[in-house]
């Protein structure tokens, strides 16, 4: 059994009330449950945190390290493209991870379409909704089931 940890980071607590034509209708809740149950069905354990302060995931990433996360899902929203404090953290700790977006950020405005997380992310999945969690998910699963232990 291993853990896998999904990090969300700034505004999306907001997930199916903030700019819905954007992001969905689907909210964090019911994002974290079909991860949960995927996850749990699969024999892991899950565990998320969404977090507007950056200090808070920074933190989670580094206790990461040594509380037996095998594998991590990060979305850092906003902080895609201003964080280099939560892109040393996911660094440091050398856990692997994949970045996930609900948008295609390179659809979007310029600023966006650039993420300090994609040379060091196994993957990025962006542009399916909600669908762009379950298909990091997926992928994850799938490293586990093929590890050996």
């Amino acid at each position: 059994m291993a853990k896998l940890l999904v990090l969300h980071g700034p505004n999306l607590n907001l997930l199916g009330e903030r700019e819905p034509e954007v992001y969905g209708r689907v909210t964090l809740a019911e994002i974290d449950a079909d991860l949960r149950a995927r996850t749990e069905a699969a024999g892991h354990t899950f565990e998320s945190l969404q977090s507007n302060a950056e200090h808070e995931l920074v933190e989670r990433v580094q206790a990461a390290r040594n509380d037996g996360t095998a594998v991590m899902v990060v979305n850092p929203a906003a902080f895609t493209h201003t964080s280099v404090a939560l892109r040393d953290a996911l660094a440091g700790v050398a856990v692997p991870f994949y970045e996930v977006h609900l948008s295609n950020p390179h659809a979007r405005e310029p600023f966006r379409r650039h993420s300090y997380f994609s040379d060091l992310a196994l993957g990025v999945v962006c542009g399916f909704g909600a669908d762009s969690y379950r298909y990091a998910l997926d992928t994850a699963l799938a490293r586990l089931a093929t590890r050996p232990d």
